[in-house]
């Protein structure tokens, strides 16, 4: 007898996880640190034949068991699939600067440590505001700070990236004046999140911030844009 098609999922388990593919969700589980310079290409509305890179600073596997390398975007730690701005940004690849190739997926090697350590470190139930990961910023992120609406602003350095039990992914930043010892590592108690700060606005990877730092003209004209969208 021919079994009959039906619309209920809830019978359905999710090869990766485990549970009923409905209470599966795009949460993120587990990082891994891009330590060897891989970049993510995109191109945006202003130049649509020109590709422009940006450092991925890690890669992160989902409840589902998809992997996907991430980037500091705009305000935001997002999938490079999934980059999205007022220049209509679009995610083209990631590329191997050291070797100029250029691939679709993540690497297999970062594929198989993250499904290795999510096996290893996977914890059924975890409180919300838990924290499940921290792993340090490898590629010179800055935080820009304003209160004034940009009549002034600072640019703070990014020490990690702290993974918590829903899934987000929150800037480390050291508030100087609750540094006991140093250096200051991931974990420590002077550190805050960016983007639990009313003043906190955009994410800059290093070669812009010290631009920005220098005065330079197109990297403030940069800023500009951004402010006027």
């Amino acid at each position: 007898m021919k079994p009959q098609a039906s619309d209920d999922r809830s019978n359905v388990i999710d090869l990766f996880s485990g549970r009923p593919i409905d209470e599966v969700v795009d949460r993120i589980v587990r990082m891994a640190p891009e330590l060897d310079g891989l970049e993510m290409l995109y191109t945006n509305d202003t130049s649509p034949n020109r590709l422009y890179s940006l450092k991925v600073v890690c890669w992160a596997i989902r409840e589902s068991g998809e992997v996907v390398g991430m980037v500091p975007w705009l305000n935001q730690v997002v999938p490079c699939t999934e980059i999205n701005d007022p220049l209509n940004g679009r995610w083209e690849g990631y590329r191997d600067p050291g070797t100029n190739d250029i691939f679709y997926t993540p690497p297999r090697h970062k594929v198989k440590e993250l499904e290795l350590a999510e096996e290893f470190y996977h914890l059924e139930q975890i409180r919300d505001g838990s924290i499940v990961q921290e792993i340090p910023d490898a590629i010179g992120t800055h935080a820009v700070l304003t209160d004034n609406g940009f009549r002034s602003f600072v640019l703070i350095e990014v020490l990690s990236w702290r993974l918590m039990a829903d899934g987000t992914v929150h800037a480390m930043l050291v508030d100087e004046e609750k540094v006991k010892s140093t250096p200051v590592l991931p974990g420590d108690p002077c550190l805050y999140s960016a983007q639990e700060q009313a003043e906190f606005k955009y994410f800059f990877q290093h070669r812009i911030a010290n631009k920005i730092k220098e005065q330079d003209p197109e990297a403030l004209a940069a800023i500009s844009m951004l402010i006027e969208n």
